[in-house]
């Protein structure tokens, strides 16, 4: 399969989806096709080292690991560029919501105590430059990536465990798909450090990100599904704020 040009990571995740379906029985071959169907991801190059030039900066990578796919970054944002981003949202913050499966809409939710607000894509100079970077970065469209998140957490505030994926088994999922179908990757960007707490967690994974200023996290998942071990959260902030910017991609052009 690799030397079909399938992506490794990808390539164990279907062949392990195909035995899981054999073993169960020929009633759920759709299921195991469905899981073979997303092999283009947004990724690093194959040959990427640990500087990459991503449109107009140089990136470091300052950890990669392949399963679950997670890439640790260093310089993706200045200082500048961090505290312009602050300050063109924070008139805009309002309570985050997350998206309601039954219906496709959205909710303020209790297991997200953010404050938060969206850019559109191409917003301004500052948005446009950012975004060229991140898909220079990660090999994927600006034109199929949501806009640009940012968000508040005050002293206390968290982002409990969760997927972001569109789960196909909810009701609302359809209507949320007709925008640029399911999401395949997420990078955080951290616009300052805090004083204490505010760690990115993969339970899963058993794996613990620290904020720092200019840093991001990237991870991606081939499939709406818990064996991506894509379950992520953010830990509450003991001191301090922290500030985040998110970017999620889709599988198509989202409008």
């Amino acid at each position: 399969m690799k030397s079909s040009g399938w992506q490794e990571d990808v390539a164990l995740a279907a062949l392990e989806e195909t035995l899981r379906q054999h073993l169960q029985g020929p009633g759920s071959a759709a299921v195991s096709a469905q899981a073979a169907e997303a092999t283009a991801l947004p990724d690093l190059a194959v040959n990427a080292g640990n500087d990459i030039w991503a449109h107009d900066r140089t990136v470091k990578v300052v950890m990669s690991l392949r399963r679950p796919r997670v890439v640790v970054f260093a310089n993706v944002l200045s200082p500048d560029e961090c505290h312009e981003l602050m300050s063109l949202a924070a008139t805009r913050l309002s309570r985050s919501e997350t998206v309601v499966h039954a219906t496709g809409g959205s909710e303020i939710n209790a297991a997200r105590t953010s404050e938060g607000m969206f850019f559109t894509r191409g917003e301004n100079e500052l948005i446009t430059r950012v975004e060229a970077r991140l898909s220079a970065l990660l090999n994927w469209p600006v034109e199929n990536g949501e806009g640009l998140q940012v968000l508040r957490y005050a002293p206390g505030a968290e982002y409990k465990p969760h997927f972001d994926y569109f789960d196909p088994e909810q009701p609302g999922t359809a209507a949320v798909l007709r925008r640029g179908g399911q999401r395949l990757a997420t990078l955080v960007l951290y616009l300052n450090t805090p004083q204490e707490g505010g760690a990115t967690v993969f339970p899963d994974a058993g794996l613990t990100i620290y904020p720092v200023q200019g840093h991001g996290v990237f991870f991606n998942y081939d499939r709406p599904s818990p064996a991506t071990q894509s379950l992520h959260g953010g830990a509450p902030v003991l001191e301090g704020e922290k500030w985040v910017a998110t970017k999620w991609m889709r599988q198509g052009r989202f409008d």
